[in-house]
C-alpha cells in the first residue's frame, strides 16, 4: 500500500513514511492510492471477531510495512477492557427504535478521540524506538484532541507534545484535563484566538519544510492518516452491532467540526461497508452544512467563528474536508490544489458552479445543524425518555439524526464525549450534574502548567526551539 497527496505532487510513500508527518510536502494530506474493497463474505467473517482482531484485519490492509506480529501486538496492547471499560471497546445502545448510539467515550479522557489516539501513541513509540529518532508533536485542539493526545503520549519515549488550544474557549473540564498534566514531555500553549488560529499555526509550521525537518515536527490532528484510519474500525464494529446480516444497510450520524470522524465513515463506505447515508451534524458554525446544502465551501475567519455550548465543533476551517473533496473530484490532485488556491485568493470555492457538487449524492452525504436551544431540548428529551444523559455534541448529532431519518432507516449516532466534560450545559438542560468518573472529582482544582501566547507562528516556533528534542 502506498500513499499520495491530495494535491498530487508527493512521491508515493509507505505507511511508516507518512506516520510521523503532518501535511504532505506540497501542503496536501496523505491518502491511499486505492481503497481496499471488502466483500460480503469478508464482512460475514469479520462480524465474528472481537474489536482487536477486527482492527488488525482492517489496519493490515493499509499497513504492510510493519511486521504482522508486531502490528497485532500493538493493537492488542491498545484495545483492552482496562483502558476502555469493557471488552466491547465501543458498545452500541438503543435510544429508540431505529436510532442507536455508538459509545466511543469510555477511554482515558472520556472522548471518542481516545479510540484512535491510544493506538497512535503506541505506533509512534514503536516506530521511533526502531529508528532511535525523536519526534516533536505539534497539534491544535478545540477540546478533546488535546487531552486524548496528551494522555496517549505522556511518558512515551522519544516524544514531546506541543498542543495549541484557544485561550479560555474550552469547557472548564476540558481545560483542566489538559493543563493539569505535569509530565515533562507535555507542553500546553493557550493561544489568544479561536481554534482555527491554532490550526493555522500548525499548518504554517508544517509548511516550513526546513523547520519541520530540523525539529522533527509531527502531528496527531486528524490530518494524520493513521489517526483517521484507526477510526474506520468502529464504523465496521458499529455496523455489525446494529445489524444481523450483511444484506442490511445502516446510516451514521456524526457530529463534525474538523471532518475527521465522518471522513473515516466515508472511507468505510468507499471500502464497501453497507452504509446508506452519512449524516453530518454541525453546530452554529455551520460551514460544512452550508457546503452539503449548496456546494459553497466558505471557511470563516476568527471574527465569524462563534463560541458555543458544543465547543469542540467551534471550527470554521475543516482540515479533513480536503480528503473528501479529493475523492469528489475523482482523485485529481491538480484540481484540489486549484480549489485551495481559490480559498486563499477569494475565501471560498463553489462546486455547484462547476457541476461537481452533483456527485455529492453518490457519496451518501446529507447534513443539518443544531443550536444551543436545540441541544438543550435534545439533552432534556433523551434524559426524560431513557434516563440517559448525553453530551452537547452528541445531542447535536441526535437532533440531526431525528430530523433526517427516514421511516425505514437504521441510524447509528456516534457519541463524542461523556457529559461530565460539559457540566454547565447539562445542568442548564436537566437541572442536575452529570456523573463524573472516579478519580476526577477534584480535576478543576488541580495545579496547572501552561503558557498563554498570541496567535503568532514565529512565537510558537521560538517556544518549540527552546523546549524541543533535537
Amino acid at each position: 500500500m502506498r500513499y499520495v497527496s491530495t494535491r498530487g505532487t508527493m512521491t508515493p510513500s509507505r505507511f511508516r513514511d507518512i506516520l510521523l508527518e503532518g501535511l504532505a510536502p506540497d501542503g496536501g494530506l496523505a491518502v491511499p492510492e486505492r481503497y481496499p474493497q471488502v466483500d460480503r463474505a469478508t464482512l460475514a467473517r469479520w462480524r465474528r471477531l472481537d474489536y482487536p482482531a477486527l482492527a488488525f484485519e482492517l489496519l493490515s490492509l493499509y499497513i504492510d510495512d510493519i511486521p504482522a506480529a508486531d502490528l497485532r501486538a500493538l493493537i492488542e496492547r491498545t484495545y483492552t477492557a482496562q483502558a476502555f471499560g469493557s471488552a466491547a471497546i465501543t458498545p452500541l445502545t438503543t435510544l429508540e427504535p431505529g436510532l442507536h448510539l455508538l459509545e466511543l467515550s469510555n477511554g482515558p479522557t472520556l472522548a471518542f478521540k481516545d479510540v484512535a489516539m491510544q493506538l497512535l501513541g503506541n505506533l509512534f513509540e514503536y516506530v521511533l524506538a526502531g529508528s532511535g529518532a525523536q519526534l516533536n508533536i505539534l497539534g491544535a485542539t478545540s477540546g478533546d484532541t488535546g487531552s486524548a493526545a496528551e494522555y496517549a503520549m505522556r511518558g512515551k519515549r522519544g516524544v514531546r507534545v506541543f498542543m495549541l488550544s484557544p485561550h479560555e474557549a474550552m469547557s472548564p473540564f476540558q481545560t483542566a484535563q489538559m493543563f493539569s498534566l505535569m509530565d515533562e514531555n507535555i507542553h500546553n500553549i493557550a493561544i489568544r484566538g479561536v481554534f482555527d488560529d491554532c490550526q493555522d499555526i500548525v499548518k504554517a509550521v508544517s509548511a516550513d519544510l526546513a523547520f519541520k525537518a530540523k525539529w522533527r515536527i509531527g502531528t496527531v490532528n486528524s490530518i494524520n492518516w493513521a489517526r483517521l484510519l484507526a477510526q474506520v474500525v468502529y464504523y465496521f464494529r458499529g455496523y455489525f452491532a446494529a445489524t444481523a446480516s450483511e444484506d442490511e444497510y445502516v446510516s451514521f450520524c456524526v457530529p463534525s467540526g474538523n471532518f475527521g470522524n465522518i471522513c473515516a465513515g466515508h472511507v468505510a463506505r468507499r471500502m464497501g461497508l453497507p452504509v446508506r447515508r452519512l449524516m453530518l451534524a454541525t453546530n452554529e458554525n455551520n460551514v460544512l452544512d452550508e457546503f452539503f446544502r449548496t456546494g459553497l465551501y466558505r471557511p470563516r475567519g476568527s471574527s465569524e467563528t462563534r463560541q458555543t455550548s458544543s465547543p469542540s465543533m467551534d471550527i470554521s476551517k475543516a482540515s479533513n474536508f480536503e480528503r473528501y473533496v479529493y475523492d469528489l473530484v475523482g482523485g485529481d490532485g491538480a484540481r484540489v490544489a486549484a480549489l485551495w488556491r481559490e480559498i486563499d485568493q477569494r475565501g471560498a470555492f463553489d462546486l455547484a458552479v462547476s457541476g461537481e457538487f452533483a456527485r455529492v449524492g453518490d457519496t451518501g452525504f446529507v447534513s443539518g445543524y443544531s443550536t444551543h436551544a436545540d441541544r438543550l431540548r435534545t439533552i432534556r428529551g433523551v434524559h426524560q425518555r431513557s434516563g440517559r444523559i448525553v453530551d452537547t455534541h452528541t445531542a447535536d448529532g441526535i437532533k440531526v439524526a431525528r430530523e433526517r431519518r427516514e421511516p425505514d432507516e437504521t441510524v447509528v449516532c456516534l457519541e463524542t464525549a461523556l457529559p461530565a466534560k460539559f457540566e454547565a450545559t447539562i445542568v442548564e438542560a436537566i437541572g442536575q450534574r452529570p456523573p463524573r468518573p472516579a478519580g476526577l472529582q477534584d480535576l478543576e482544582q488541580r495545579p496547572r502548567r501552561f503558557e498563554v501566547m498570541a496567535a503568532d507562528t514565529a512565537a510558537v516556533k521560538r517556544y518549540i526551539e527552546h523546549h524541543a528534542h533535537r
